[in-house]
């Protein structure tokens, strides 16, 4: 399993991005400023982003990225695979090719092992979305909150 700083920085951009977006388009010179991110590299992975739909660029005076979706509707799955993450632990990539030489069928011993490691953790991603890690964020800049129930949590559980 290989998450890169371009999967971490894609998910960290976009939280910034949700926590900021009320107040409109949302810099990228103010994600790099406030999460310690070269403006160069957010801007290679804000086109990834563009290019999926997880955002929308605003040109002009006071332009910047929005979201290009509901923040509930954007999973953290959908951002680490935009931004040209692989999701893999396979030493094939998950093409079955992983040993021809010990095994004619084409599948190392731990082949199921570690696909099974893939499908796990493609599901776990897809089950938090931008909305559940704004709702965290939410929560851990609150201390005196209340959460009403342990399961997902949105921001109309925070009382």
């Amino acid at each position: 399993m290989r998450l890169t700083t371009k999967g971490r920085f894609a998910v960290t951009a976009m939280l910034d991005l949700a926590l900021h977006r009320a107040k409109g388009p949302v810099t990228l010179a103010g994600i790099s400023e406030r999460q310690r991110i070269s403006l160069s590299y957010l801007e290679q992975l804000f086109s990834k982003l563009r290019r999926h739909g997880i955002v929308e660029s605003v040109r002009g005076p006071g332009g910047g990225y929005k979201l290009g979706r509901q923040v509930a509707e954007i999973t953290v799955a959908d951002i680490v695979i935009a931004a040209d993450e692989a999701l893999d632990a396979t030493r094939c990539g998950g093409k079955g090719s992983c040993d021809h030489a010990t095994h004619p069928a084409g599948h190392c011993m731990t082949h199921k092992l570690w696909s099974t490691l893939n499908q796990r953790m493609r599901e776990y991603l897809d089950s938090v979305s931008l909305q559940d890690l704004v709702a965290q964020q939410l929560i851990s800049a609150a201390p005196g909150l209340t959460v009403l129930h342990d399961q997902r949590v949105s921001t109309m559980d925070i009382i």
